[in-house]
């Protein structure tokens, strides 16, 4: 495409055609230019697809914003592997980089259940009464992803990794469908491990604060209720000294 681009420019500088000549590229150039316009029409749809699947298991617009919002970090991965191998976009590129959305949308799905399940347990229990409670579960909510993740990606790059040294035919082809997905999960295993959490625990940090103003749990609450106790045993004891 590039270099289609290039001699483009300079045909058009340095050439001027008679009238009623016209010049078309056509080979491999015309079919790249017909997928690409294909995949401006595919790749939104996909991520349409993908954020409806996301809502109707979530049942969740914000849940599935935050998965969402994982895609872009995933991608930059997949963009800085095609910077290094020195892959131009072609419509290989796009396909992986599709795939690439699928598996960081799965990944991050995953970590959000396994925060959603251990915040309903503590609320069921009654033990998420205050932020550092919030803090401490969002923490063993995404240690308890670390082992499925690290799975995920270990298994996923082992069978992608061997086709970025293959030279049969049509490697060329797959080399480029692969390249995104290597990238990119390398960077969506930082996103999924650190950035999903946080984002948890700040979207979640507004429902602890409710729940801790109906239980009338404010700051310094049990700090101060702990005090006239002390003060009790206190005096008790110098009455009985007193005694």
């Amino acid at each position: 495409g590039t270099y289609v681009e290039n001699a483009k420019k300079v045909v058009e500088a340095n050439i001027t055609f008679p009238e009623g000549y016209s010049l078309v590229w056509s080979g491999q150039y015309e079919y790249m230019e017909r997928a690409a316009k294909k995949l401006k029409i595919v790749i939104p749809i996909t991520l349409l697809i993908i954020f409806l699947l996301l809502y109707f298991n979530f049942k969740n617009f914000t849940e599935s914003v935050i998965v969402m919002s994982s895609l872009p970090f995933a991608l930059v991965g997949g963009i800085w592997f095609m910077y290094i191998l020195d892959y131009n976009f072609s419509v290989a590129v796009g396909v992986g980089f599709i795939a690439l959305a699928g598996l960081a949308a799965e990944t991050g799905v995953v970590m959000l259940v396994y925060l959603d399940n251990v915040f309903a347990d503590k609320v069921r229990s009654g033990k998420m009464r205050s932020l550092t409670d919030l803090y401490d579960t969002v923490i063993i909510g995404a240690v308890e992803r670390v082992r499925p993740k690290l799975m995920t990606v270990t298994t996923t790059m082992v069978g992608l990794i061997p086709i970025l040294w293959g030279t049969e035919a049509g490697s060329q082809t797959m080399k480029r469908i692969a390249a995104p997905m290597v990238g990119g999960m390398v960077s969506s295993t930082v996103l999924t491990l650190v950035v999903i959490p946080a984002i948890y625990y700040l979207w979640k940090t507004r429902e602890v604060n409710r729940l801790m103003v109906e239980l009338g749990i404010e700051s310094g609450n049990e700090i101060v209720e702990s005090i006239p106790s002390s003060t009790h045993i206190l005096e008790d004891g110098i009455d009985d000294d007193k005694v």
